[in-house]
């Protein structure tokens, strides 16, 4: 029997509960991966991971804090490193998005992103890369956006952050490799989730002409992230860090 992609790797997944995240989770599960998914509402994956972990004929244990309470990030991850006596994959994927033209999104809106977005991904990178050092390495995939690349009228501020992650992303792949750590992001373009649907009511017609640039013809799904998370953080992808992937259908925003 062939292994499966991610046998028995010990993966933790930030903002899973929905969308992306959810499908990342899903994923990393059927890959044959234990899957550590983090939200911060209590109670939210409790059933959908009792029946992943029947499904897909592994552990998948939901924990519950907020990414930007540095007690409970550290506190969690030793309780996960404590329990499975390693850390071998962690995925950023919690973030928020508020979508604000200039001069109308507000001080406190742009620090909240880069809260969540930035600050708390670096910590979880510092902090997780103590314990993956412990044996041997491990794989760190962040979640960007198409948006820090090609940039983006109207989320200026929330492309900054992802900006950021990129930055992150690179300059952490070179200082954490001698730990054998890898570290890479996936970048997506429009992805139907939960937040697609709001944003669509919202603002359709500009939704539509976004996807009518996209040029392989069709929006992304969750699923398509999914395994390009996946792939990064298998041992295929042993000899690649410090890299973005773009999953976007080649979309020119």
């Amino acid at each position: 029997m062939i292994a499966k992609l991610l046998h028995n790797k010990v993966c933790i997944v930030t903002g899973a509960a929905q969308g992306i995240g959810r499908a990342i989770a899903e994923q990393m599960a059927m890959d044959g991966a234990i899957v550590y998914a983090t939200d911060m509402k209590e109670g939210a994956m409790n059933d959908w991971a009792t029946l992943l972990s029947k499904k897909a004929e592994t552990k998948v244990q939901p924990l519950y804090f907020d990414v930007t309470d540095s007690a409970s990030v550290k506190n969690n991850l030793q309780a996960v490193y404590k329990q499975e006596g390693r850390i071998d994959v962690l995925v950023n994927n919690a973030g928020i998005v508020i979508n604000r033209k200039l001069g109308m999104i507000t001080r406190d809106e742009t620090e909240t992103m880069f809260r969540v977005n930035v600050i708390a991904v670096l910590e979880l990178i510092s902090l997780v890369s103590r314990l993956m050092s412990r044996n041997g390495g491990g794989s760190i995939v962040n979640i960007a956006s198409v948006t820090a690349v090609l940039g983006s009228a109207g989320q200026v501020a929330y492309s900054a952050s992802k900006g950021a992650i990129i930055a992150m992303t690179k300059s952490a792949a070179k200082e954490l490799a001698p730990q054998k750590i890898r570290v890479n992001a996936v970048a997506p373009g429009i992805i139907k989730t939960e937040r697609f649907e709001e944003l669509y009511q919202a603002n359709g017609e500009e939704i539509e002409e976004r996807i009518s640039r996209i040029a392989l013809g069709r929006l992304g799904t969750g699923a398509d992230i999914a395994n390009a998370v996946s792939f990064l953080a298998s041992d295929r992808a042993e000899y690649i860090s410090g890299q973005i992937l773009g999953v976007d259908g080649m979309a020119s925003i």
